[in-house]
């Protein structure tokens, strides 16, 4: 394991000010990038840890806020251990918030962060990998379709919504994709049953786009997220070895 360097950071949008962390090996040297997209509950000490986690083993990893327009993370007030069943207003608070980044603002955004990636002397020239969480999951397929020249591989995690009869659904991007995709969906999810799972799976299929999927049995939505109620451990080592797998090939 490599030593690591965490620092806070402010990426620079069209709309304001995005603060992020940036955790990359203590050499300086640069290293391929990663993306990482927050949940719903953003950018706190449980994602800073995953991204230390990830430059541990030799990569630049950028976590923005992408609630920025809100205001600087934390956005919310969250306990250490969130239990949404026990604390339902918690949510009441978080979903406009959710439903106010249009995937218009969140593509925006992500040129934002990919071209801040691209001028940092800690990452390494080429393209990115994505990995996303819960909603994150959407916003990592959703750059992969709209910047492909800049992603290599993405993945996601618990995510909901992956492929509706929206307009502007995210698997609706499939044809422009051109990195590997892996996803790791939770078992039983309601905000993604299995119709979008076989829609998601079926589009990505006739665009010829490399992925696979896998549901992980017995791991609620979240199941990432050790500082939740939804946290799986068996899940959450599946999803760190299928991760650093895909890194691994497509770098």
């Amino acid at each position: 394991m490599t030593s690591v360097q965490g620092t806070a950071v402010d990426i620079p949008t069209e709309d304001g000010v995005a603060d992020a962390y940036l955790a990359h090996p203590g050499d300086g040297l640069p290293r391929p990038a990663v993306l990482l997209f927050q949940d719903a509950f953003g950018l706190r000490p449980q994602l800073r840890s995953m991204a230390d986690r990830i430059a541990e083993v030799g990569y630049t990893v950028l976590v923005p806020n992408v609630f920025y327009r809100h205001g600087r993370a934390p956005i919310f007030e969250l306990p250490d251990f969130i239990d949404p069943g026990a604390r339902p207003e918690i949510f009441e608070r978080i979903v406009p918030v959710m439903r106010a980044l249009t995937p218009e603002l969140a593509m925006r955004d992500a040129g934002a962060y990919l071209g801040w990636l691209a001028e940092r002397p800690e990452a390494a020239d080429g393209p990115v990998a994505l990995t996303g969480y819960c909603m994150g999951a959407r916003l990592s397929l959703l750059t992969a379709g709209t910047y492909p020249d800049r992603v290599a591989a993405a993945a996601g995690f618990h995510g909901g919504r992956l492929a509706t009869d929206a307009p502007d659904s995210p698997h609706l991007v499939a044809g422009r994709i051109t990195a590997e995709l892996y996803f790791g969906h939770a078992d039983g999810d309601p905000s993604l049953p299995p119709e979008q799972i076989e829609r998601l799976a079926t589009a990505l299929t006739e665009a010829g786009v490399r992925h696979r999927w896998e549901v992980y049995d017995g791991a609620p939505h979240g199941f990432t997220q050790a500082d939740t109620a939804s946290y799986h451990r068996e899940g959450d080592e599946r999803h760190w070895a299928a991760l650093l797998d895909l890194f691994k090939r497509t770098f």
